[in-house]
């Protein structure tokens, strides 16, 4: 049998992020002071973010140095490893070669921290005391937590209502870590008691949780945002996923015929793409690049391309995205991390432009590819990847009928251990396939902001 597990040493680990910016032919549309309808420039960001991570949201630079005081933290887990699916090819009884990169092995359990801890460390640079954000499934909540606690960072999370409820232990690991966490719509904010008042019953949403994550940090000048998806410098820091597993595949003699991955905001997906996009840019190889998000918040599948804000009360500025609308609820599906109203603008334009695909797919047929996937490879995934597992099993499946011998490569971005309830609803045939009524998103969607031409 061919190797299963293909590792880097520490003296391989990336030592630069990739900025496919720097490669695009186009670059996506400018993002917009929400008043003036003008680009924003770095004046703009600084009441949220330091200047660091302002000038990497904005760069052209084709590489990033990554801080050694980064690549310290980094070095807890990374370089993390690629695996060779052969369990799960022989229960397909396809020719097909699965590889995955497996990111739970971090400590908090996902890709997350790849960009936590560079913006907690420059944040600290900066002279911040306290950091706020958003988290739906956990993930990132947990992931900030951490990155905090390594340089002594206070941190305040709003987590989503429907995953708050849904996924105690979440709030659990993130005091652990020395985080705060309150359930989003809170009374805490403007923001959050408008939904209220409105809605007493709100399940909540990314878009929500960020307007009140933004509100605290703009009203306190010794605080600032952190955001775990969307933005150009947290898919800049993601793509470690990406460089790390050219340099896998390589060490097999392997070059990818598909790259699969689930997509929210889009910084997993951005990640691990990035990196072969720049290959494929450059002719060196051809993979098919393909996005899967959820059939109940599909933002690039049945969204549309067009400026509208990151948040549910309209306080960030306004950015070109495949979006349901920043007023749109998600269903409360388990996938927490993937109800977002958009999609990050540099996917969006990618998809935009014809360099990725989208797909979307519903919870039970992802569910039921993540229980095939632990029974063959041993790895429960979080809900959120085994979106990027159905889509892989369903190309494996295709490679059946034709004879072909594709490698597909995806990024199993998280383990589900803190996720069981939802394998629960699974097992028991309690979860449901939540249609989604085109008049919800229509409606949604008439409330884009009006941008001119």
């Amino acid at each position: 049998m061919a190797l299963t597990k293909i590792l880097l040493d520490e003296s391989e680990q990336p030592t630069q992020w990739y900025n496919l910016l720097a490669d695009l032919p186009e670059p996506p549309p400018p993002v917009l002071h929400p008043g003036t309808l003008q680009p924003v420039g770095p004046d703009d960001l600084a009441p949220l973010f330091p200047m660091d991570l302002i000038m990497q949201e904005v760069s052209t630079e084709r590489h990033v140095d990554i801080p050694g005081a980064v690549l310290d933290v980094y070095r807890l887990w990374r370089p993390s490893p690629l695996y060779r699916a052969h369990r799960l090819e022989k229960a397909l009884d396809t020719p097909a070669r699965i590889y995955y990169k497996y990111e739970g092995v971090s400590p908090a359990g996902s890709h997350k921290p790849n960009t936590a801890v560079p913006q907690a460390y420059y944040n600290k640079r900066a002279g911040v005391r306290r950091l706020t954000t958003e988290t739906g499934a956990g993930q990132w909540g947990t992931a900030l937590a951490f990155a905090c606690g390594q340089y002594g960072l206070d941190c305040e999370i709003w987590q989503v209502r429907a995953s708050y409820d849904q996924k105690p232990y979440r709030k659990i690991m993130i005091e652990t870590f020395g985080g705060v966490i309150h359930p989003s719509p809170s009374p805490l904010t403007a923001a959050g008691r408008a939904v209220l008042e409105a809605h007493p019953d709100s399940t909540g949403s990314l878009g929500i949780a960020i307007s009140e994550a933004v509100e605290v940090a703009a009203q306190n000048a010794d605080t600032n945002y952190a955001l775990g998806s969307v933005l150009n410098h947290v898919l800049l820091h993601q793509t470690v996923i990406g460089e790390e597993a050219l340099l896998q595949l390589a060490k097999v003699g392997e070059t990818p015929d598909i790259l699969v991955g689930c997509t929210g905001g889009g910084s997993n997906f951005g990640g691990l793409a990035f990196p072969f996009l720049r290959e494929k840019l450059a002719g060196r190889m051809a993979p098919v690049i393909r996005a899967v998000e959820p059939a109940a918040c599909p933002s690039l599948t049945r969204g549309v391309y067009a400026y509208d804000f990151g948040d549910t009360a309209g306080m960030t500025p306004l950015m070109t995205m495949h979006t349901l609308g920043h007023d749109f609820i998600p269903d409360p599906i388990h996938a927490g991390g993937l109800r977002y109203h958009g999609m990050s603008p540099l996917i969006s334009h990618l998809v935009a432009s014809g360099y990725v695909e989208a797909v979307a797919k519903p919870q039970s047929e992802c569910f039921a590819a993540g229980v095939q996937f632990a029974r063959t490879e041993g790895i429960v995934p979080a809900p959120e990847p085994t979106h990027a597992i159905a889509a892989a099993i369903e190309e494996a499946k295709r490679c059946k009928e034709t004879g072909e011998s594709k490698v597909i490569l995806t990024a199993l971005c998280g383990h589900g251990h803190l996720d069981l309830a939802a394998y629960d609803a699974y097992l028991s045939g309690a979860m449901e396939d939540l249609a989604l009524d085109e008049a919800a998103i229509e409606s949604a969607v008439a409330a884009l902001p009006p941008v001119p031409a």
